[in-house]
Order: C-alpha cells, then structure tokens, then sequence
C-alpha cells in the first residue's frame, strides 16, 4: 500500500542518515587520534627544547665563571683582595667581631666559629647601618651558577669579592651561639633600592635542612615577608624539601626556602637587563616587584642583634 511504502522510504532514508552520522564520527576520532598524537609529538619537543635550554644556560653559567675568575687572577689587585692578604692571618667569629677589633675597613676576612676549626673567608660590609655586616649571600652580575646541589649550598662556593654563598652549615653553626638579625638589600634595573630586615634570623641544623626562622619585619621592600614566617625547609636540584609536588628548585632553579615555590627566589636564574621581565625562574622578591621581575642585584647579610 501506499502507506507502507512511505514508511519504507523514511526506514531507508533514516538509515542512510544514521550511516552517514556514523561515517562523520568514525572521520572525528581519525582526526582526533591525529591530533593527539600531534600533541604528543610536541610536548615531546617542549620537554627536549626545555632540557637542551637548561643545559646552554649552565654551560654559559660556567663559562661566564671561568673567564670572571681568570680576569680576578690576573687584573692588578683591588682593594678587596688587598685587603685580605693583611687581615689573613687574624680569624674572627663573623664580621662584628672584626668591627668592634677596630678592623672597620668593608673586604675579605677569615671566620672561625667559635669551638671548632672550620674557617671561612667572607665578605664584611663595615659601612651599611654601621657596619660588622657578615655577608652570607651575593648576586650581581650572573657570573656564578646558584642551580647547585644541597653539598654545595651546605659547604658555600662563589667568590667572596663578587657572587657567592658563604654556606648554610656555617651559618646555622653561627646564629645558633646568640641571636643574630637578617638585612637583605635589594637593588632592580631602574636605579631602586630596597630592603628587608628581619630582628631574629636564625638556621637549623642539617638534620632538620637547614629550616630558616624568621621574626619581626621592617624595611622598604613590602609590609609583607617574601619569605613565609617563621621558615621552611631548604631545598636544592638534588634534596627537594618543600611543601609543593612540583620540586620548586627544579622549576625555579636554585637552593631556597621554597614552601610551594612561594613569593621569594634570590638564588633563581640570574636575567639581564630587558630580559628580566615575566621570568618566573628569576631573582623573585614578590613583596616588592612582584612576581615576574627579576632583580638586578640582591644581598643577604647578618649581624648579631646586640650589636
């Protein structure tokens, strides 16, 4: 009948239809699957791009190491380096000491803690805020690697004239004996300069990494602590200690007191002059500059709070 015969004609063109929907869904999962193994294909890429770039950025790292260190040795001696061969002999428990023994001139001077034999060669600041200023921390001109392992940041490496950390072993021996209070001095590629100073700073002993105290904020560089009170644990390339999945030193470069990566980083990738901005690896004081300027140039000193 007629009837059946529209219905067989509407069966045959719904049929047609689903085939058609079908046909159009089977070419949708063909491009999909493409498109996913494109994607793949480039986070592959991204990942050997990103691990090709660290390797370089080390590379020039040490190499910019090098050539420092071989200008220092063979350029006429400054009046830093002057300065050590006279005071070499004389050891001093940290830079107060040397101040208040009328040794008021800022260079390299030898520290030995007190009860041990262990000495250290840094750098006193013997004119900021009245000076016996023990420099434990320098950056300014990117020509020593701080993407370091935990051995290294415990012990120190750098150079005491120029870039360097002094090292946390001897420091945590140092600011547990008495208190002692934290100036960081904070300079960025316009011409500003800041600080933090914290009135008790001190650092735990290895078993605990070396987990910083913090207490008590003045200062022009943020109302607020860039590094979370009253301390977290340390973290390097090779010993990750803080408290985000993401391994921070790894992310960020650098040994630091991360917390979840956090709003500070003075030990990041050190970042030139109109290259300095939307860098989330970089020298971060996030209180300050916020979080993707990376600063010109930063230093972290100590002195006892009885000074």
């Amino acid at each position: 009948s007629f009837l059946e015969k529209r219905v067989l004609e509407m069966e045959d063109k719904h049929t047609l239809q689903l085939k058609s929907i079908k046909d159009e869904k089977d070419q949708l999962q063909v491009l999909v699957a493409r498109q996913n193994s494109v994607i793949e294909e480039l986070e592959k890429q991204l990942v050997t791009a990103t691990v090709n770039n660290s390797v370089l950025q080390k590379q020039q790292h040490d190499l910019m190491e090098t050539v420092h260190n071989l200008l220092t040795m063979i350029s006429t001696p400054n009046s830093k380096n002057n300065f050590i061969a006279k005071e070499e002999q004389i050891t001093f428990k940290d830079c107060a000491e040397a101040f208040r023994s009328g040794l008021t001139t800022s260079g390299i001077y030898t520290l030995t803690v007190s009860n041990t034999a262990q000495e250290k060669k840094a750098y006193c600041d013997m004119e900021t805020g009245g000076g016996g200023w023990t420099v434990i921390q320098r950056r300014e001109d990117g020509s020593v690697d701080f993407h370091r392992t935990w051995k290294e940041y415990k012990m120190g490496f750098g150079d005491p004239a120029g870039e360097y950390w002094l090292g946390n072993e001897f420091v945590s021996q140092l600011t547990n004996q008495k208190r002692y209070v934290l100036k960081i001095h904070l300079k960025d590629w316009e011409g500003n300069e800041a600080y933090s100073l914290y009135d008790h700073f001190s650092l735990a002993n290895e078993e605990l990494k070396y987990r910083i105290y913090l207490k008590g904020l003045t200062g022009t560089a943020g109302k607020i602590s860039s590094i979370s009170q009253p301390g977290n644990d340390f973290s390097t390339k090779d010993a990750d200690n803080d408290k985000c999945i993401c391994k921070c030193s790894q992310m960020l470069t650098g040994g630091w007191w991360f917390d979840a990566c956090g709003p500070s980083n003075l030990n990041g990738m050190y970042y030139p002059l109109r290259q300095n901005n939307n860098k989330f690896n970089g020298i971060k004081w996030y209180y300050w500059k916020g979080s993707g300027y990376s600063l010109k140039a930063t230093t972290m000193m100590i002195r006892p709070a009885d000074f």
